[in-house]
């Protein structure tokens, strides 16, 4: 009997162990002043290490200048076939480049490679002067657009992080999630560039190769970008994908490349072992009816969205309908008329708003009357 006994305590701790999450948060050995690991559809942070602290970014500046860049291709202010001419300041830009000369032409798109593969410096210079007419300008709606981010921690110099001649130029590793977030959410055609290992520019006379290691080295990445001054240490705003699970890790102030990298990896590790990102569906039938209405029904809408659970809570979910049975008139379309509520178990695990369909005008009185006598006469 006391054999037995043993034995279901035995299992029992079997079963314990089996349900623990693979990496724990205590076990992730951070090699990196500061750290934050967020998911990228929802904006949820799973980890955080000094995430406010502003610090030198480098080249992962670069990432803003890629959004702005990208607003502009999407919003059909410029072109991917566009011919970006370059200036004498382009041309000078030191560090990582791809040694543009003064007047020489190279599209859009190549100097998006150049960027997002090789970090040029020129190339992003030469860009910002394309889109906004000049890096100054260009600078001062990177810092617009940090504010309408929320990026609380962050204020642009220049385009593409050199640093030797400033020293306001910082940001945090919460701002560069949120701005990287926007980035690859809102324009998920740049993972299209940032997936590239090798690639070639000037009919392949130039061959760039992806200052990331990790798109080649690491199962899942997609991203995003890297950087380094003598300031700054390494940093990298890293992308990764999994079963639909999206993440970026930032990493700042890292004392070498493979401490930035082996950090980075420990935060997807950490993500991928512990979280899934579960998409609720919307209910089918969430129709209603209407008071006082020119009909006496409509129905609701419920867009699709989706939540970041522990593993263990990512099965048997169910959802409910809180709506009022009655709804008075009149009503717009996009009216919030209640929500859906997604459960694991009895724990409530997210919300979406029910919102109306269509407009229902309200039922005036000649209109009331047209329809008593037209009821009466159908009758009759």
């Amino acid at each position: 009997m006391k054999k037995i006994r043993v034995f279901v305590l035995f299992l029992s701790a079997l079963l314990c162990l089996s349900a623990m999450p693979l990496v724990s948060f205590a076990e992730i050995e951070i090699e990196a002043p500061s750290v934050l690991l967020m998911e990228a559809s929802t904006g949820e942070v799973l980890y955080e290490k000094n995430a406010d602290e502003m610090r030198h970014p480098a080249s992962v500046t670069k990432v803003m200048t890629l959004l702005l860049t990208f607003e502009a291709v999407d919003s059909g202010k410029i072109k991917m076939s566009d011919m970006v001419t370059v200036s004498d300041r382009a041309a000078g830009m030191g560090g990582s480049q791809i040694y543009l000369e003064v007047g020489e032409q190279m599209s859009v798109e190549d100097m998006i490679k150049a960027v997002v593969i090789c970090s040029a410096n020129d190339a992003a210079v030469a860009l910002a002067e394309f889109v906004e007419g000049s890096e100054s300008a260009f600078v001062d709606k990177m810092n617009a657009k940090a504010l309408e981010l929320g990026m609380k921690n962050t204020h642009f110099d220049n385009t593409n992080g050199l640093d030797d001649t400033v020293e306001t130029h910082l940001t945090s590793a919460r701002d560069i999630a949120l701005m990287s977030r926007e980035l690859i959410v809102k324009h998920p055609d740049v993972l299209n560039y940032t997936t590239i290992w090798q690639d070639t520019v000037r009919n392949g006379e130039f061959t760039l190769t992806n200052t990331n290691k990790l798109i080649r080295f690491y199962n899942g990445a997609n991203g995003l970008k890297t950087g380094f001054t003598s300031k700054s240490g390494y940093c990298i705003s890293a992308t990764a994908k999994r079963d639909g699970l999206q993440l970026i890790a930032v990493i700042m102030g890292a004392e070498t490349s493979d401490k930035r990298n082996v950090t980075a990896k420990r935060l997807f590790d950490y993500g991928f072992a512990n979280y899934a990102y579960v998409e609720f569906e919307a209910p089918e039938d969430l129709r209603f009816s209407v008071v006082g209405g020119i009909v006496g029904e409509s129905f609701g809408e419920c867009a699709p969205s989706g939540k970041v659970v522990p593993k263990g809570k990512a099965s048997g979910l169910t959802s409910r309908s809180e709506m009022a049975e009655k709804v008075k008139a009149p009503i717009r379309k996009g009216d919030v008329i209640g929500k859906v509520v997604y459960l694991s178990g009895d724990e409530v695990l997210g919300e979406t708003p029910i919102l109306a369909a269509e407009d229902v005008e309200k039922m005036i009185f000649a209109a009331l009357l047209k329809k008593i006598l037209g009821n009466y006469f159908l009758i009759g």
